[in-house]
């Protein structure tokens, strides 16, 4: 580098100070976007480790640990819960710390308490696992009895996108039935960035839940969904409006988005919109269909077929 261009890199570098001060100020300006002076928040990459044990306890042998037998199980089981348990109530303490909007700033008291608090609910979560397994192992035979393309339930656990966004949904789901903020969220959304498929860990599904090939599945915060059900890619099951209230906030909290009973399978592209809208028993919804009106059970549901039109080349 010559020592011209040395010099103006020089000039340039001594801008730098004035740009950190730019932004520094900006944090003064826009409170919405940075968590300054507050509770620690929940840590989002130790959030993601524990789903990754989590998982490997659901699905034990098929992830990071091989070589277990029913002589080591034991040992790697409690190892990992051990663990699993210390990191969960951390973050599940500051999540509440975070979820209490009036404390801008924890009392020594007021973390122990929080602390307690994680504690409890990290081992009221951590004792639903072995029901969770149970409805896994049905989501799994979902899969194959719902895919003649499925070699059996190792490739299901192996291979299977959906799989892995219903685990991720059924973890979080419990959490959220715990009262716990934020943290399913995040895990949920890890997984709508792994598979392609946001599923709101709000939602209610039922067993033997399916979701084939999976990619841009959205599943809203209020729907409910029976069991056997099965949905294609692409499939979105969401709000049909956000009504508003006199000061012209969304309402929160009411029902949006739709329920889909028992035996229903849902084809690719299809839109089902709305918290009135129900699709009873044993339906079927053919792809692209578009509905914001509840349809009664055992119908089946198509667009009507558009005409296909061929012109060869030399005829136009």
């Amino acid at each position: 580098m010559s020592l011209e261009l040395h010099s103006q890199e020089s000039d340039l570098r001594a801008n730098l100070p004035n740009v950190t001060a730019d932004i520094v100020r900006s944090y003064a300006e826009v409170h919405t976007t940075h968590h300054l002076d507050h509770c620690p928040l929940p840590n989002k990459d130790v959030i993601v480790e524990i789903l990754v044990d989590l998982m490997d306890i659901l699905y034990p042998g098929y992830r990071h640990r091989d070589r277990l037998n029913v002589n080591n199980v034991v040992y790697h089981v409690g190892d990992t819960i051990d663990r699993t348990f210390d990191r969960l109530a951390t973050q599940i303490s500051r999540a509440f710390c975070h979820g209490n909007k009036s404390q801008v700033e924890c009392t020594p008291q007021k973390k122990r308490d929080f602390e307690v608090l994680g504690e409890v609910k990290a081992l009221a979560f951590l004792s639903t696992l072995s029901a969770l397994r149970r409805s896994l192992a049905k989501d799994v035979e979902a899969a194959y009895a719902g895919d003649p393309a499925c070699t059996g339930s190792d490739e299901v656990i192996f291979c299977y996108p959906g799989l892995e966004a219903i685990t991720v949904y059924r973890l979080a789901h419990s959490l959220h039935e715990l009262g716990v903020p934020l943290i399913p969220r995040i895990m949920t959304e890890w997984a709508h960035n792994r598979t392609g498929i946001d599923i709101h860990p709000g939602a209610s599904i039922g067993e033997y839940f399916f979701i084939d090939h999976g990619t841009g599945v959205v599943i809203g915060e209020t729907c409910e969904i029976g069991n056997w059900v099965k949905l294609y890619q692409g499939v979105t099951l969401g709000a049909l409006s956000f009504p508003k209230d006199a000061q012209g906030n969304l309402v929160r909290g009411k029902k949006r988005h739709p329920t889909i009973e028992d035996n229903v399978v849902v084809y690719a592209g299809a839109t089902i919109l709305g918290g009135e809208t129900v699709i009873g028993h044993d339906c079927v919804v053919g792809s692209n269909v578009w509905l914001v009106n509840s349809v009664s059970p055992g119908s089946t549901v198509t667009i009507e077929k558009p005409r296909l039109v061929v012109r060869n080349q030399n005829q136009i």
